[in-house]
């Protein structure tokens, strides 16, 4: 083989190299905050029970076991835990660290460390009425603050919930919303990506199934203290195929029904949604958060 040739052999190579490359790049990109993915199966939870946990220098201390509801209960109030809340050690106290990552967000500065310990309700306003979730700083003090923060810093104003999963799509049924860059429009191949521009560590994670009504936060599945913005509704009992890696933030008290009507309408179905390769399925009748308040 003549020199030429070797040189042809090689620059192929690293063609072919760099090719490789970019495509898990752009995969690892895709799968962004995006959950929906078969996880460990757990048990359901008809309605769940929230165990407290406690928060020392913003670690968590090992949760309270979950108890079990023998019957669903779609719209309750965040259930209160059945065992004694142990008594807080020390301030509550949360961290938050600039994302660096290669995502679309955005920006509107860091939270406080120090939550608010007396929120109750997170109200979100959209397009088709409120969504009304029971929140509990006991259980999930960074999440919620987080919450908070960007609700007052109009983060939410006027964004898209861009991933609506229907069980003849994906096997699972929720809503998916937070994405501040998301066009909900089942083309744009970087919905579901988009961040807050910080991130901060898991709560409250394995604490109930994300039975029908429990609101988490979203994050990729194999990520690990990588929460933000973006966050899901389970609307049923049986996302039980959901990996219970994920922070539980609260449970809807009113609204659910809206998410149900806009469902019967259907899903803009994006192929590479379901494959994991970018974008999401929106729903076809869109859902706009005009805004969100805690109280």
């Amino acid at each position: 083989m003549s020199g030429d040739d070797d040189r042809q052999s090689e620059l192929a190579r690293e063609h072919k190299e760099r090719q490789a490359q970019r495509a898990t790049e752009q995969a690892a990109k895709a799968r962004r905050n995006t959950f929906i993915g078969a996880g460990v199966a757990v048990a359901v939870v008809a309605g769940g029970i929230f165990a407290v946990t406690t928060m020392v220098g913003g670690e968590p201390s090992k949760p309270v076991a979950a108890e079990t509801s023998a019957s669903a209960t779609p719209s309750a109030p965040l259930p209160a835990a059945t065992t004694p809340a142990p008594k807080k050690t020390g301030p509550v106290t949360c961290t938050y660290k600039r994302d660096t990552s290669d995502v679309p967000m955005k920006y509107v500065g860091m939270p406080p460390k120090k939550p608010n310990m007396k929120l109750e309700k997170m109200t979100i306003t959209t397009n088709h009425g409120d969504i009304v979730i029971d929140v509990d700083p006991a259980v999930s003090p960074c999440s919620v603050n987080s919450m908070a923060f960007l609700a007052k810093k109009k983060f939410y104003d006027n964004t898209k919930c861009h991933r609506l999963a229907k069980p003849e799509t994906t096997g699972l049924y929720l809503l998916q919303c937070g994405d501040p860059k998301a066009k909900a429009d089942g083309k744009n191949p970087t919905d579901g990506q988009g961040t807050a521009g910080y991130v901060f560590g898991d709560e409250a994670v394995g604490l109930v199934p994300y039975a029908r009504g429990v609101v988490f936060l979203t994050q990729a599945p194999d990520a690990v203290g990588q929460n933000s913005s973006q966050f899901a509704i389970s609307m049923s009992d049986e996302n039980t195929q959901i990996d219970p890696a994920y922070s539980v933030l609260g449970m809807v008290s009113k609204g659910l029904e809206i998410i149900d009507k806009v469902a019967e309408d259907g899903v803009i179905v994006n192929e590479d949604d379901i494959t994991g390769d970018g974008g999401s399925s929106p729903p076809k009748t869109p859902i706009i958060i005009k805004k969100v308040t805690l109280s």
